[in-house]
Order: structure tokens, then C-alpha cells, then sequence
């Protein structure tokens, strides 16, 4: 059985107007659009079909073996080598799958015919085709600036599979987004005053479902950068502030045509019980203001994403089914089937199958400590060469042919090209030792790293290809090119080359 075009693209099957939530705005097409997509069960380039994402070492072998494949054959293949000393490599199986794991494991805890969009976090991977595999998988995106709006159109993701969300949107960003039925969360009163000016005030009917974000305040993680409920976030309404709860119930009350409810407690270094707690918190205010309101004003919930990524070995882990499992216990009325579900997940869906290859070209000592120097440092590794204690990062080291690297173990740094001393994207890690030649792969790099380019030193960004398992091909790999590489004269051009005297005139 094959699902139809519209299915494989996750857009609801009749269109506005189809019985969802906000007159059919809801994505994902209840059982209908859920049985096209999982009697197709897409083929893997392995033979098989993609697995549900589970922690089981199967799973992880394999997305291990093909890793090691791709590295040998973009060797072979001249992806890699003096002339392009870096290249990422996206595993398109591996992406796949992880789609597949997270529409399972809602589809497992709602109730039949729940509308349900999982929409992807743009900003983890801002790359169109990316996000045009991910409309294949059934999902859409949410985005947070005009580029991000952009890339989701240009990858051909449907408006009503687009969400907009930003603590920061102009005037002009909201009144495209409600224009081409884009879902929006206002994040604060400000901006919901805006909204009503757009739509013709309180008393009007916008084009486009609108939502209003909450910060529950249930506290942060492990990484305080990254906590987005904490007492002071800058997200969303601060709902436990004195009268903060009392207004958020009246703008609903006054705004019929309000009927989403946003929070967003989850990133890394969050643990699975804390988010569903701030997913609870608005749960619990949706009902008090449906009870308030006498109907069911709200019947969509973006929950937002955030699951944490395990960055210390091949397993996922924790899953995108045990955090809807964790919910399911938290919020059991969530998945009855009165309130479409709105999902946010960026880096737990392409972390794990994204690698940076670079090239070694010094091994040199200092103070007696072996010193590999990439061409891979801050550039693509901001976070980690800064934050390494909350990023860190796995190496694992190749021979020039892209084969494993074998023999004793010895504490080494791999450096970065940057022009800073800190430009480090492991120290003392204790690997094969590396020589001039040798290739080090940077793994779990999937999100953000090819994504949030940090120019330092005015170092191109590199090339991006995906892989497939392919008998027929060079090593048994076929790849395909994202992203060219950036070449010298694009960074001219974007660094003013044009206006050369403007400042001499």
C-alpha cells in the first residue's frame, strides 16, 4: 500500500475544514494521513525499515557501520582530502528514522483521529533539504526569524504545517505570517496587542490558528543558558507572577479566536520529568480556561520539543516514545483527544546522525601533549570549544583511507584552525594517536553544527552531503550534495567586497 502525495507530505487529507482543531489547521491528518504513513514504512538504504528510534544496540551498530562506510567512501569518493580538508556527513537512514520513532511514539499515546503536527525546529538544521526530508517523513516546521520562514517555504512546507515562533517578531513578520495562515504564538501581551491591531481587534476572526506562549516557571536544567522556564526567561508570559494568570485567562475570554496554548520547558540538560511538568502547567490553565470560557476555546497544545540528546555513545537515549510515555503518565487528559498536540523537536531528531569529517594536517607536541590540529574547531563547534563541560563531543579518529585507526591509546588535544588558544574541541581524550594525514570525525554533530557557522577568521563553511547505503555506488555509498561548500570569493562578496571604498570616498 502507498500512501498518497499529500499523505507523504503530511498534509491533511480534505483540507481546511476537515473536523481538526482551528477549522483543519492542525497538521498531520489524524488515522488517515497515520495509515498512509505507516502501511509505507519507507525503505532504509539499508533493505530494511527505519527503526522507532529505541536504545537497543541494533539500532546503534547499525547507524555505526553506516557511519564508517560513509567515511571510507568520501575519502574514495574525494570528498575529503588537501584541497577540502572538512565535510559533514548527514545520515539520511538514520534521519529518517528518527522521524518515523517520534510520529510513533505520539501515535501511541493519543487518542484515534488526534491531530498531531511534530514540528521541526529549524534552527537545529537550517538547511532546505533537510527540511524537504522531513516533509517527506510527515513533518513540518517551526521557525523563529524571516530566513527561517523562508527556508521553510522553499523546502515546500505548507503553511499549515508552519509554525511561528520568536520573542521578537516585527510587526511586519506577524502580518506575513497570520497572511499566509501560518500559525502564531504570541509571546506577550505587546505582541498580542499587535495581533488584535492585525487581525481588526478583539472582535475579529484571524486567517491563521493563533496561540499564546507560557512560561509555567517550573524551573531550568543543567544548562542555564538553555532553561527556558525558569523564574526570569525572557519567554512567554510568566505565569506564576502576581496577576500574570488571572490576565492570561481574561485574554483568552476576550479573544474568541485565541486558541492555542505554547510552552517550551524542554532542551538539554533538562530532565524528562521537569518538561512534562511545564507541559502539565499549561494543560492544567487550558482547562481552567475552557471551564471559564463555557466551550472548548483552546483545542490545540504546542508543547514545544527540547528532548536531551546523549552525546556520550551511539544510543539514543532518552527516546522520543519514553518522553510521550513520561507525558502520558504526567497528563493523562492530554492524549484524550480533545486537544490537538503541536510538537517542537530539533536536536533529538538529527544530533545523532551528523558527522564532521576533518582533516589532521600537523601532529605536534607541546609540553610533552600530542596535539592533533584540524581543520574543525569553533567555527562548527562554538558551543563546544566554549562550553565544553555542557557540549561535549565525541572523536573518533581514521587513517588517511577512512579506516579505523587502531593502536594503543594515548591523551591527546584536537585543536581547531582559530586563531585562539581555546580552540579545542577535545583535550586529554585518549585516542590512537593521530598523525599529519589522518582523518578526525566529530560525532553526534547533526544539529547546530552545520547549521550556526561562526565566521572566525573568515573560515568557509563547509560542504554538507547526505549519505545512503548504495551496493551500485563507489564503496557502497551514495551521497548527495546539501550545501556546497562556501568558497573564497562568497566570503569577499558577503564581507562588503562590493563597497571596497565606501569609507575612502
Amino acid at each position: 500500500m502507498s500512501a498518497t502525495d499529500d499523505e507523504r507530505h503530511g498534509r491533511a487529507p480534505g483540507g481546511p475544514g476537515d473536523g481538526t482543531p482551528g477549522g483543519g489547521r492542525v497538521p498531520e491528518g489524524g488515522d488517515t494521513a497515520r495509515a498512509g504513513r505507516t502501511a509505507e514504512k519507507k525503505g532504509t538504504p539499508d533493505g530494511g525499515t527505519p527503526d522507532d528510534g529505541a536504545p537497543d544496540g541494533g539500532a546503534a551498530a547499525l547507524a555505526a557501520a553506516r557511519r564508517e562506510r560513509a567515511v571510507r567512501a568520501a575519502v574514495e569518493q574525494g570528498l575529503i582530502g588537501p584541497a577540502d580538508p572538512v565535510v559533514g556527513l548527514l545520515d539520511v537512514a538514520g534521519i529518517r528514522a528518527s522521524a518515523a520513532g517520534l510520529r510513533a511514539a505520539f501515535e501511541e499515546v493519543t487518542a484515534p483521529g488526534t491531530p498531531v503536527l511534530n514540528a521541526f525546529a529549524v534552527k537545529a538544521a537550517s538547511l532546505v533539504p533537510v527540511l524537504r526530508l522531513l516533509a517527506d517523513e510527515g513533518l513540518g516546521c517551526e521557525v523563529a526569524s524571516p530566513g527561517e520562514l523562508a527556508l521553510a517555504r522553499a523546502a515546500g512546507v505548507p503553511a499549515s504545517h508552519t509554525v511561528l515562533d520568536s520573542p521578537a517578531k516585527s510587526v511586519e513578520e506577524l502580518r506575513e505570517a497570520l497572511s499566509l495562515g501560518i500559525a502564531v504564538n504570541a509571546d506577550n501581551p505587546q505582541e498580542l496587542a499587535r495581533v488584535d491591531t492585525l487581525v481588526g481587534g478583539p472582535g475579529a476572526t484571524p486567517s491563521a490558528p493563533v496561540g499564546l506562549r507560557i512560561n509555567p516557571q517550573v524551573g531550568g536544567g543543567t544548562i542555564e543558558a538553555l532553561s527556558t522556564a525558569t523564574a526570569t526567561s525572557k519567554f512567554g508570559v510568566a505565569l506564576r507572577d502576581e496577576g500574570a494568570r488571572d490576565w492570561v485567562v481574561r485574554a483568552f475570554l476576550d479573544r474568541p479566536w485565541l486558541t492555542r496554548l505554547h510552552t517550551h520547558t524542554g532542551s538539554q540538560g533538562v530532565p524528562l520529568d521537569l518538561m512534562a511538568a511545564g507541559v502539565r502547567a499549561a494543560y492544567e490553565l487550558a482547562e481552567e480556561i475552557n471551564t471559564a470560557a463555557g466551550r472548548q476555546q483552546i483545542d490545540t497544545l504546542d508543547i514545544g520539543g527540547g528532548l536531551p540528546v546523549n552525546f556520550a555513545s551511539d544510543e539514543e537515549s532518552p527516546t522520543h516514545r519514553e518522553y510521550a510515555l513520561a507525558l502520558r503518565d504526567a497528563v493523562p487528559g492530554l492524549f484524550d483527544g480533545r486537544y490537538g498536540l503541536v510538537t517542537e523537536f530539533g536536536r533529538s531528531l538529527l544530533a545523532k546522525h551528523g558527522t564532521v569529517l576533518a582533516r589532521v594536517e600537523y601532529a605536534k607536541t607541546a609540553g610533552d601533549r600530542p596535539i592533533a590540529v584540524t581543520h574543525a574547531g569553533a567555527q562548527l563547534a562554538t558551543r563546544t570549544v566554549f562550553a565544553p563541560g555542557s557540549w561535549p563531543i565525541r572523536v573518533t579518529a581514521f587513517d588517511p583511507k577512512g579506516r579505523p585507526k587502531s593502536g594503543p591509546c594515548v591523551d591527546q588535544d584536537v585543536a581547531g584552525p582559530c586563531c585562539f588558544a581555546g580552540d579545542l574541541v577535545a583535550q586529554k581524550r585518549p585516542l590512537p594517536l593521530f598523525e599529519a594525514g589522518d582523518l578526525a570525525a566529530l560525532l553526534d554533530t547533526g544539529a547546530y553544527y552545520f547549521s550556526n557557522h561562526f565566521a572566525y577568521n573568515s573560515l568557509p563553511r563547509p560542504a554538507v552531503h547526505g549519505f545512503s547505503t548504495d551496493p551500485g555506488a563507489p564503496g557502497g555509498v551514495r551521497f548527495a550534495l546539501v550545501r556546497p561548500a562556501q568558497s573564497v570569493e562568497e566570503i569577499v562578496a558577503e564581507s562588503g567586497g562590493a563597497q571596497r571604498d565606501a569609507l575612502t570616498r
